[in-house]
């Protein structure tokens, strides 16, 4: 069968695709859906945006053999309504791809969003730059995230299974790995280790290549600081670290549920570039929260000109199904743009 992949989102997404790609070896994979018999289509449902895309390409595919996985799958409700003719998959199906491709290569049309534990697979198709998940879920309870109603509560993938997937992606030829998860910060806490003791036990391998480590909490990087200081002078680790602040008003974070006060994380960002040489940071901010008032957008200006990040990912809030954001008092779109315009110019100019 010859299948094509289209995959959206985070390098969460892109390493379920390498596992997905090892798991159906035998079968040929093209770079056209036009040349396909089968699209699989690896969705992400953060963003409004995203998924207005992912929607319009949906169309684009209609009359042609489609399975879509991804988060998409589980945060919009009639999704298969919508699609009648196409698969569905969650992301806890990707073990299972090579026996769900057999059914629709037969002619079934599947539906399987389970919210069963992920086991891990060691993916054995590596590029240059590969993406290893270590953790499928979250401890978080953000009010605006969809993509935790998608992966659920946390489960961390053992040391020993996530060593090995990164020692096949070495000697297949990889120089970059990312370590990715919906929070590394957290990895571990449901297993009795963390994500320090991973990155220590990842270090002992031989070869040439890079760390980069994903996305953390500052709630949860703040409790392994001391010991991340440390790993990051290991020459194989990537000197970036990627800590969402989100906003910069201590009222708005707590209607986000993060879990930090703005202090906590300007002495993280500083304990860790005090610690870190040449360390880059960044940070997302999310602009117009619910509710959000001038003067807290004001906060938030402010922090980003205190904290000149390296990279700063700015996102205009957009209402997600199913989440307790999606209840509260919106702020209008004309303001959000006009927010997120005058950040993105203040942080140009920083940039400069």
């Amino acid at each position: 069968m010859k299948i094509y992949f289209e995959t959206y989102g985070c390098a969460a997404n892109k390493a379920d695709e390498a596992v997905m790609r090892t798991l159906l070896k035998g079968h040929v994979f093209v770079d056209s859906s036009d040349d396909a018999d089968l699209v699989i289509i690896l969705s992400c449902g953060v963003k409004g945006s995203t998924e207005h895309r992912i929607m319009s390409r949906l169309w684009n595919l209609k009359g042609k053999k489609v399975l879509v996985g991804g988060c998409l799958t589980k945060i919009v409700k009639n999704l298969g309504k919508k699609f009648p003719a196409f698969s569905l998959i969650g992301p806890d199906e990707v073990p299972d791809i090579a026996g769900i491709v057999s059914k629709i290569e037969a002619g079934e049309k599947i539906v399987e969003l389970s919210s069963k534990k992920c086991s891990h697979v060691v993916a054995d198709i590596s590029d240059e730059t590969q993406a290893i998940n270590i953790s499928s879920g979250c401890l978080g309870k953000c009010s605006y995230c969809a993509t935790k109603l998608a992966r659920g509560n946390l489960h961390s993938y053992t040391i020993e299974e996530i060593v090995a997937s990164v020692k096949k992606a070495v000697a297949n030829g990889a120089k970059k790995i990312l370590i990715t998860a919906q929070d590394t910060g957290c990895y571990g806490l449901d297993i009795g280790t963390n994500l320090a003791e991973l990155l220590k036990e990842i270090l002992k391998i031989d070869g040439d290549y890079k760390i980069r480590v994903g996305m953390m909490n500052p709630f949860h990087a703040a409790k392994i600081a001391d010991e991340l200081i440390g790993i990051y002078k290991n020459p194989h680790i990537l000197k970036f670290i990627h800590i969402p602040v989100q906003a910069g008003n201590n009222k708005v974070l707590k209607t986000m549920r993060r879990n930090y006060t703005v202090k906590q994380f300007e002495s993280l960002v500083k304990k860790l570039r005090k610690g870190i040489p040449n360390l880059s940071v960044a940070t997302d901010i999310i602009c117009g929260f619910p509710g959000e008032t001038d003067k807290q957008f004001d906060d938030t200006v402010k922090l980003v000109k205190r904290l000149k990040p390296e990279v700063m990912n700015l996102s205009r809030f957009h209402l997600r199904p199913g989440t307790e954001a999606q209840k509260m008092k919106q702020v209008p779109a004309s303001v959000i743009m006009k927010r997120s315009k005058m950040l993105f110019e203040i942080y140009g100019k920083l940039k400069s």
